[in-house]
């Protein structure tokens, strides 16, 4: 199955839609092309915090998010975002035995 990055769009835009309203308006307004500036800084603060998620309250979770908001600006990150979300979505749904079982 192909993966392009209009896929990871996709995923975006449903997942922010089942956020909160206050949260989603907050995506949404990242989101638009004219705050690419605060957009990155965001991403690359999201990113540095990831990578110290040694720390108390900055955690791995920032990782994703951040390469998440730097892939609005950096087209060629969304195809392998989406393999990365496709593969968990499989492990989860295998963890919680959801999945094929195994011939």
């Amino acid at each position: 199955m192909s993966v392009t990055a209009e896929d990871w769009d996709a995923r975006v835009t449903h997942l922010s839609e089942k956020l909160p309203d206050r949260m989603r308006k907050a995506v949404e307004w990242l989101r638009e092309p004219s705050r690419r500036w605060i957009r990155i800084g965001a991403a690359l603060l999201f990113i540095l915090g990831g990578v110290f998620s040694i720390l108390p309250i900055l955690g791995l979770w920032m990782l994703p998010l951040g390469l998440a908001l730097l892939s609005q600006d950096i087209p060629w990150l969304k195809i392998p975002l989406e393999h990365s979300a496709r593969w968990i979505e499989r492990t989860w749904q295998r963890i919680r035995g959801g999945g094929k079982p195994s011939a």
